[in-house]
Formats: structure tokens, sequence, C-alpha cells
């Protein structure tokens, strides 16, 4: 397992836990509420929200193909996450690199980063934009197209 996986699973398994011991204590409808709620954090906490992630080398070169934005994340972070969640259907757009899965991503962040993993960073047009505000990229995806 990956560590990408990890907070998912404990939320998932603490989920669990709490909704035996409600179950236990003869609340069950109150722990069908809660476990919903841990699986439903766990799914915006793992990577099945976002597009397939791609390579580092493998996203620059569809960017330099389609003029696209790479942009790198890593599962958990608040700020990917506000970014996917507002960019809605047309964050498939963009190239996604998960900098826990693929180590040249996480480098190519600290370089651009002054050595820090700060994320989400989007490469637009060569240049990088740490933690841009959606609506931004937004209006650049659609100048884009």
């Amino acid at each position: 397992m990956t560590r990408t996986w990890i907070l998912p699973m404990l939320l998932v398994l603490c989920g669990s836990v709490l909704a035996a011991g409600l179950i236990v204590s003869g609340t069950s409808g109150v722990a069908a509420a809660v476990l919903l709620v841990f699986v439903l954090l766990a799914g915006v906490n793992s990577p099945l929200i976002f597009p397939g992630s791609t390579g580092v080398l493998e996203a620059q070169r569809r960017s330099a193909v389609d003029g696209q934005p790479v942009v790198f994340w890593r599962p958990g972070c608040k700020y990917c996450i506000r970014l996917r969640v507002r960019l809605g259907r047309s964050a498939r757009q963009m190239h996604w690199v998960d900098i826990w899965r693929d180590p040249a991503g996480a480098a190519a962040v600290r370089a651009t980063n002054d050595g820090n993993e700060t994320v989400p960073t989007v490469i637009l047009a060569g240049q990088p934009h740490t933690n841009p505000d959606p609506a931004w990229v937004r209006e650049q995806l659609s100048r884009s197209t």
C-alpha cells in the first residue's frame, strides 16, 4: 500500500470502529450516518477524485503537445482538493502529477518552491504558480480552449 492510501484507509477504519461502537450501544441510524461521513471524507482525501495521475515527464510531454497546464498535487492536501473541486469538469483538461507517486515530480516542485513541496503547483506556459486561485486557473483554461 502506498502512502497515498494511508489517510483514506485510516478514515474508513476509524469510521468503522466508531460505527461499530454506536451499533453496540443501539443507535444504528447514527452509526450509518457516521460511517457514511467517514467514507466520504476518505474518498475526498484519496486519489479517486483526481484525474489519472501521470509521471512528470509524461505530463510535460503532453503539455508541450496540447498546451494544457501541469498540476503537481498530493492526496490529503486541502488546497489541492479545493482546486480540484472548484475546477469541476475542466480539471480533466489538465495533466495531474501526484508528487507522492513520482519522485521526479516532487523534485520538480522542490526546485520551483525553494526546496519546499508546496502543492498545488500549476505550471502554465512554462511559468510556475504555487497555490493559485481556482477562479484564475479556470479563466486560464477557458482562454486556452
